[in-house]
C-alpha cells in the first residue's frame, strides 16, 4: 500500500539528527528542528488512510519511506508497530530507536535525517521546493 504526502522545504533546513526524520504540516521551521526536512506537509499520522494505519502497526509490516526532490530520492526502511497510535494531525517522525509517540509512523529505521546526501539537503533549503514524501507497507 502506497501514500505520498506533498511538503516544502525551508531555508533552516539542517538535517543533522543522528536518530530520526520528521516532515510537519507547520510552516514555520527554527534552526533548533534539526530533524525537520519539510514544511506546509498536506498530512500529519492523523491524516494518513485507516487501512494503511492498521498496517503500520502490525510489529511484521516492513515501512519503506522515500523522500523525493527535484531529482534526488532518498529511502528509508523501518518497521511497524503496535505501540503506533498515528493520531498526530502536525507532524510525521520516523525513528532508529523504538520510541512511540502520536507523531511516529515507522520505528527500527535505518537511516536518519544526517544521512541524507548535502545536494538534497541544499534543495530542501529552498522555500520554493517542492517535495514528496511516500509510505510504502508490505
Amino acid at each position: 500500500m502506497r501514500f505520498e504526502i506533498t511538503f516544502h522545504g525551508h531555508e533552516n533546513v539542517r538535517s543533522l539528527h543522528p536518530k530520526s526524520i520528521e516532515i510537519t504540516t507547520e510552516d514555520h521551521l527554527t534552526v533548533h528542528g534539526d530533524c525537520i526536512v519539510g514544511v506546509q506537509a498536506s498530512s500529519g499520522c492523523l491524516g494518513i488512510p485507516d487501512e494503511m494505519k492498521k498496517l503500520l502497526q502490525k510489529p511484521e509490516s516492513q515501512v519503506t519511506c522515500t523522500i523525493i526532490v527535484e531529482d534526488h530520492s532518498f529511502s528509508i526502511v523501518g518497521k511497524g508497530s503496535e505501540k503506533l497510535s498515528l493520531t498526530n494531525p502536525q507532524d510525521i517522525v520516523i525513528r532508529k530507536s523504538n520510541f512511540t509517540c502520536p507523531r511516529t509512523l515507522s520505528v527500527s529505521c535505518n537511516v536518519a535525517c544526517d544521512s541524507i546526501p548535502p545536494q538534497m539537503v541544499k534543495a530542501l533549503q529552498n522555500p520554493k521546493t517542492e517535495g514528496i514524501f511516500r509510505i510504502e507497507v508490505k
